[in-house]
């Protein structure tokens, strides 16, 4: 008896399922689309009133006077980036030698204890952190502060009140706090890397450092998508960098001067907005903030498209020259 061959219908049925499936997935990643631009129109709207009367002025503006009515996020951008950019300078060395450590070197029967360890910092709520600056950050920044020779605090990068509260203070508590985020991923990307490049370095007479090295090359893109994952976390940080900056808008080269982020000037004065004016300025910041944080990420992403292409281009070309010596 012959066996029956199935009919169009179970194909047509086929067909609808991918489909059906497909647009249900589509659903999902257009949803994320949706909340993406209403967030930014919603920010957009309720700062109407401070774009009207500042415009593009409210970027470059240092005055904050809230009694005056005059508004400028200056002081805030500048905190934001400065304070983050050196918690990235801080935290890539010791994020990438804590994911190198426990995926390459570390013994086994540590390897997990540091694992759960490095996890659960990325598990401490920010306020304990603010905390934990207060009484212990805070009087350390000012015992090196005071510590300093006359002459070297007389330089602007190192001017300041000896208060201990300040960028420094700020930079360090971010740096702690990113580090779990940024050596948790690289890790991961390590373990990743084929066993087949250190085995192939190891065969041609490389060290374990170069190994290592080879191993780190080779996830570089990976690597690069840890470090800027920490930074976006840097940029929004709000409660630990609020109590140790020291909440005053100034910009200052000086690492102990107080300053502020356009996080911490919204949890510290969201509440106290009594005007229209005031309101439209702090809800123009959070936008503000929302357009870095997008600028930020998509450049980050150019770099690792960039980067991956790179590494392609140079896969493609190692594999052509076998053929060029042979011919």
């Amino acid at each position: 008896m012959a066996t029956p061959v199935p009919g169009p219908a179970k194909s047509t049925r086929g067909f609808a399922t991918d489909l059906g499936f497909r647009l249900g997935t589509g659903v999902f990643a257009a949803f994320l689309v949706l909340i993406v631009v209403a967030i930014g129109f919603e920010l957009t709207r309720q700062s109407m009133l401070s774009l009207h009367k500042f415009g593009l002025s409210f970027w470059r503006t240092e005055v904050w006077d809230p009694v005056a009515g005059e508004f400028g996020a200056l002081p805030f951008i500048w905190g934001t980036l400065y304070s983050s950019i050196l918690a990235l300078i801080i935290s890539t060395p010791i994020a990438l030698g804590i994911a190198v450590f426990i995926s390459e070197l570390c013994p086994d029967r540590l390897k997990q204890p540091l694992v759960f360890l490095t996890e659960l910092l990325a598990a401490i709520p920010s306020i304990v952190y603010g905390l934990w600056g207060i009484f212990v950050l805070v009087p350390t920044v000012r015992l090196v502060e005071t510590s300093l020779p006359a002459a070297l605090r007389q330089l602007p990068l190192f001017s300041g009140p000896p208060v201990g509260v300040g960028m420094l203070a700020a930079a360090l508590i971010l740096a702690v706090m990113i580090v779990p985020f940024s050596s948790s991923v690289a890790r991961e990307v390590l373990k990743s890397v084929p066993a087949a490049q250190r085995e192939g370095a190891y065969a041609l007479g490389a060290t374990r450092f170069e190994a290592i090295r080879a191993a780190l090359f080779y996830a570089r893109t990976g690597i690069v998508g840890a470090v800027m994952l920490g930074f976006g976390r840097a940029l929004g940080e709000t409660m630990a960098v609020t109590m140790v900056i020291g909440s005053t808008p100034k910009v200052s080269l000086s690492l102990f001067a107080p300053q502020d982020t356009m996080a911490g000037v919204l949890a510290s004065q969201f509440t106290e907005a009594d005007t229209e004016l005031y309101l439209s300025a702090l809800v123009e910041i959070g936008l503000v903030l929302f357009i870095i944080t997008l600028i930020v990420n998509s450049l980050s992403r150019v770099l690792i498209w960039s980067m991956a292409g790179g590494a392609q281009g140079s896969k493609v070309a190692g594999a052509d020259e076998p053929a060029e010596v042979a011919a």
